[in-house]
């Protein structure tokens, strides 16, 4: 099937409009406004609108929309992006998500989980395509990786959690337990704590858990975890927003916490095999313009990743928690903050 409205391929003028309206949006809404979307340049090239809600502001997902601005800016074509952001607010998603459906675009992108969720749930008659989403099956985003199915596709961070903890083993060898905060309400957390679990049994660990509801509950939710030999952040968005909260715990306690992004290396984590954001922003990017310009239909292109995690380290990070990173995995690591 085809979706949105069909267009002329050819004439495509160069040189990017990046009209972007980066609002943080209330619960009280925001028309979204219209994109103008489906109209011809002044030149007579074809014109393109793609509205972006993104679920709210950390680094990955700032990375993620980065990523994917600049290839589409790359592209020459004439492009708006109308960029609007929840701040973390599942209401104002439901706005933003409200709005981008009755608004004009020819395709929605949405980063992070809730986001998706929201779009995919209001948007049903133009392509959706996400970012930063770890497991669209668990979501609901889409039938199958392989084949999605609806209107509904995009790129998934999923990470690589087993190899992540096996750094917590090298780091602190005589750790046996591992504090997880999470969002109770965030499928993608879910997930990776289930993944977790099974990657502790194989490394001989214990996950000790304490859920969360926003972010302002994150240091008493830490403060729980009394006990626990390290803490795991996974990339959830209510976490890593209040992520300087789990470090200074850690610091305390003098105990490594090891975060799922690179971005969280560079806050101040200790180490770990992340994505890149940009990349996968980028590669995102390329799905949507295969969409506008080749007629690709989102229920036949399989959810996309990066296969190759890096290993990102943060020396100053882990002597500030009392850990020493093996040289080995300094002369290993793709990047070490501090000498970059």
């Amino acid at each position: 099937m085809m979706l949105g409205r069909q267009k002329n391929r050819t004439g495509l003028r160069a040189g990017a409009v990046l009209a972007v309206s980066a609002l943080a949006l209330t619960a009280c809404g925001n028309d979204g406004g219209d994109g103008g979307s489906a109209a011809e340049g002044g030149d007579g090239s074809e014109s393109y609108s793609i509205g972006v809600s993104q679920f709210l502001s950390h680094a990955s997902l700032d990375a993620a929309r980065a990523g994917f601005e600049t290839r589409i800016e790359e592209s020459g074509l004439d492009i708006t992006l109308d960029v609007q952001n929840a701040q973390g607010d599942q209401a104002t998603a439901n706005t933003i998500a409200g709005s981008f459906a009755s608004a004009d675009h020819d395709l929605v992108l949405a980063i992070a989980t809730p986001s998706a969720q929201t779009a995919a749930q209001a948007i049903t008659d133009v392509p959706v395509l996400f970012t930063a989403v770890t497991d669209p099956v668990s979501a609901s985003l889409v039938e199958s990786n392989e084949a999605p199915g609806g209107n509904v596709t995009g790129t998934s961070d999923a990470n690589p959690v087993l190899e992540q903890l096996t750094l917590l083993t090298e780091l602190d060898p005589e750790a046996t337990t591992v504090g997880v905060v999470y969002s109770s309400g965030e499928v993608n957390s879910e997930v990776q704590v289930e993944w977790a679990k099974e990657a502790a049994e194989e490394l001989g660990l214990e996950i000790v858990e304490a859920t969360v509801s926003n972010s302002s509950e994150v240091q008493q939710a830490a403060n729980s975890l009394s006990d626990v030999d390290a803490l795991y952040v996974p990339t959830d968005n209510a976490v890593v927003s209040a992520l300087e909260t789990l470090i200074g715990v850690a610091q305390e306690r003098q105990i490594p916490l090891i975060p799922a992004e690179g971005d969280s290396v560079e806050r101040g984590g200790v180490a770990t095999y992340g994505l890149s954001y940009d990349q996968l922003g980028a590669q995102t990017a390329d799905m949507a313009l295969r969409i506008l310009t080749e007629g690709a239909d989102p229920a036949t292109m399989p959810v996309e990743t990066l296969t190759e995690p890096e290993l990102y380290v943060n020396p100053a990070a882990a002597e500030a928690m009392g850990v020493e990173i093996p040289q080995s995995m300094i002369d290993e690591a793709d990047h070490v903050v501090g000498q970059e």
